[in-house]
């Protein structure tokens, strides 16, 4: 791997973000320091150079776009706002890389065939913020289609979800960082807050 921390830090900075959220979606741009942070940690783990990784939830595409910039042979990105898809698709052209984008919803079984086979998931998904356990889908997706997930999960959640994992994966390790959300939505009360998140490494148990 050739590709520099900081120079793929500042490339996801050009990544677009959306234009507008919808808060009961948890539509949320990824940081790009926070996402350049995951996607090298699992480039260093070899989860990413020449494998095939998934981004479920990719929203605007900034960990699928970091995934292709990192070497990754394919890479799909599933997102199940069409609109934010297009800004996606036009994040990709600009940034000189092919990610297959696929419209579906994380939870719909049927997306399961579409995206096959993955050698990682990399993955934001909700907090639950709006809708209660609204990242079980992520996780029970993620493990169908790949071994290894890195995933970006509420700081304190690491006992729920190795429970929730329980006889089918691991967590195998975790990262802590800050997720800065700029006001954005009518009951933000700060400008930017920033919200401790866990990067949750999860092997599959085969």
């Amino acid at each position: 791997m050739t590709m520099r921390l900081n120079e793929l830090e500042r490339l996801l900075e050009k990544i677009a973000g959306f234009t507008s959220p919808s808060a009961r979606l948890e539509q949320y741009q990824t940081p790009a320091p926070l996402a350049a942070r995951l996607l090298y940690h699992a480039a260093m783990k070899g989860d990413i150079g020449g494998r095939r990784v998934c981004d479920l939830g990719c929203g605007t595409g900034i960990l699928s776009i970091g995934a292709a910039l990192l070497g990754a042979r394919e890479v799909v990105g599933v997102e199940a706002d069409e609109a934010v898809l297009s800004t996606a698709r036009e994040n990709a052209v600009k940034a000189g890389v092919e990610v297959m984008f696929l419209c579906a919803r994380v939870g719909d079984p049927e997306i399961i065939p579409p995206i096959g086979p993955c050698d990682t998931v990399v993955m934001n998904p909700p907090f639950g913020a709006q809708n209660v356990h609204a990242d079980r889908p992520f996780i029970d997706a993620a493990l169908e289609i790949a071994p290894r997930v890195y995933g970006i999960f509420n700081a304190g959640s690491t006992p729920f979800i190795q429970t929730y994992l329980a006889g089918r994966a691991e967590i195998h390790e975790v990262i802590r960082g800050l997720l800065p959300i700029k006001r954005m939505f009518s009951f933000h009360r700060d400008n930017v807050r920033e919200i401790p998140v866990e990067v949750m490494v999860i092997w599959r148990i085969e």
